[in-house]
């Protein structure tokens, strides 16, 4: 597999998710919803510990006891950076009339755009740095284990670009406006492994950090925003199966393939 078809596949499961509005005339119902936003929160979850933690401290193994320093400074800056995003960038969550961020005048439909598109830019950076570790040639990041990242995020993101365009729709806005609306909320994520490739190309050392930075901005995500809206009224158990899967699946793909 080549880079630009590793980093594109994530975008392509977006854009994939966004098309179900052409094919389900109904909105998406609350069930379904629920064991999707599971499912992607046990992908990132799992993507976070094998393809993203595990790597940083086995690349920082030569600082002995103090390998994990990359690893949880990373991570705290990930969490820090999402938090400030969150904090500054106007968007709007599902199933919510009051927008978050700073005050805009922007339309509902941009904010809920905005707030799936925080959701993807920390994936984006994931892939840029394990396809970063792997054109540096680190022992500890193979093309395999790489491409398991690319496709499990591909896997999470098809829910997430069905949850943005079927809404879309119901609001009034047409098919073809909502795909577009849903599959362009993915377009950081090529953007955002481009920008890190670039980084860690120039600064190799930094790697271990842009890691864990990259996990700690989704596991930020899956806590402040994805297992809250799958908790919410009724049959949560759906989001807490629809996680188990999503975990094991990522699990397995990076062991299998990394």
């Amino acid at each position: 597999m080549n880079l630009f078809i590793g980093i594109m596949i994530p975008f392509a499961g977006t854009i994939l998710g966004a098309a179900s509005v052409f094919f389900l005339k109904q909105e998406m119902k609350p069930l379904l919803q629920k064991s999707l936003l599971g499912f992607a929160s046990g992908v990132m979850v799992a993507a976070s510990v094998w393809s993203l933690l595990i790597p940083a401290m086995d690349m920082a193994e030569g600082m002995g006891k103090f390998a994990f320093v990359p690893a949880a400074a990373g991570f705290l800056l990930g969490i820090a950076f999402l938090l400030l995003m969150d904090w500054v960038v106007p968007h709007l969550h599902l199933g919510s009339d009051e927008p978050e961020g700073m005050k805009t005048t922007f339309s509902k439909t941009t904010m809920l755009i905005f707030a799936v598109t925080l959701h993807n830019l920390p994936e984006g950076m994931a892939v840029g740095v394990v396809f970063a570790g792997v054109i540096e040639g680190n022992a500890g990041i193979t093309m395999a284990g790489a491409s398991a990242l690319a496709f499990g995020i591909a896997i999470q993101n098809f829910p997430e670009g069905a949850i943005i365009s079927m809404p879309l729709k119901s609001t009034g806005v047409s098919r073809t406006r909502a795909f577009f609306y849903g599959a362009a909320s993915g377009i950081v994520e090529p953007i955002g492994a481009v920008l890190t490739i670039l980084l860690a190309s120039f600064i190799e050392p930094v790697l271990p950090y842009l890691l864990s930075f990259a996990a700690g901005a989704m596991i930020y995500v899956v806590v402040e925003e994805l297992i809250p809206e799958s908790a919410e009224g009724e049959h949560s158990n759906i989001a807490t199966i629809g996680f188990a899967a999503g975990f094991a699946l990522m699990m397995v793909l990076d062991v299998a393939l990394g």
